[in-house]
């Protein structure tokens, strides 16, 4: 939502100099009506751009999780329960790693097939 209001920011701040700044009033108001407003896409397209942005934010946090669990298993002191512990979240990070991995391929196919 803050993007596009962004956006639109931008977009009247364009109009009003291409209006006041232009070859007099007549020859702004013309220019301005030349002026694309935000790129219309289809929902779907929006939808599956917004999941490939998050699954990419998952990707990131995952790598993450993994240092701060290498950190965790090599300062574990000789701790059994601080290593398993470790141990268990690069397993189960891994795991989701990989499946973010196969879902963010099948919605790059989804985006790239809809465009």
């Amino acid at each position: 939502m803050n993007s596009y209001l962004i956006h639109a920011y931008f977009l009247v701040n364009t109009a009003a100099a291409q209006v006041f700044n232009g070859p007099g009033l007549e020859g702004g108001v013309t220019q301005a009506g030349m002026i694309d407003g935000p790129i219309q896409a289809p929902l779907r397209v929006v939808i599956l751009d917004m999941m490939y942005k998050a699954l990419s934010f998952l990707g990131l946090a995952g790598v993450l999780m993994i240092v701060i669990a290498g950190f965790t298993f090599v300062l574990s002191g000789g701790s059994d329960t601080a290593k398993d512990r470790a141990k268990k979240i690069i397993l189960y990070v891994a795991i989701g790693l990989i499946v973010v991995f196969l879902a963010r391929t099948m919605v790059g196919f989804l985006l790239n097939g809809l465009s």
